[in-house]
Order: C-alpha cells, then structure tokens, then sequence
C-alpha cells in the first residue's frame, strides 16, 4: 500500500523538525539550503525518520523544486 502526503517544507529553520497538524497538514523544517538538492534530501531523511521507514522507500512525486510538495512511501 502507498501514502501520499502533501508536505510543506520550510528550509534553514532553527532545527529539524517534522510537524503534524491536526488537519493532517505536514510541515516538514529543515536546516539545508534549498541549493544542491541538499533540502530535498534532508526533508526524506526526517520523513524517514518521523514515520519509520527506509529513505529508499520516500519519493518525491511531485515539487521536486518548490516548497509544496507530494511525497509517497
């Protein structure tokens, strides 16, 4: 089975962080750039992390290069 969420990524916040609204909006802070692909990076490595399963396994579908994104796992 494969989830989709619509992230909101907010680059070079304070800390890293991974935020869940209760309207299930996701807000995902990171500390990288948004240069180099170093954002999008990050953002997997917290999703990973936040919902427990390999980095392998997170895509980006769709947002590659902009703040709104739609991530499967």
């Amino acid at each position: 089975m494969s989830v989709r969420i619509n992230v909101r990524v907010i680059p070079r916040a304070k800390f890293d962080r991974v935020d869940v609204a209760d309207d299930g909006t996701v807000r995902v802070h990171t500390t990288a750039a948004p240069a180099d692909g170093d954002a999008n990076a990050a953002v997997i490595k917290l999703l990973a992390r936040h919902y427990d399963v390999p980095k392998s396994q997170i895509q980006i579908i769709r947002g590659a290069a902009s703040r709104d994104k739609l991530i499967s796992f």
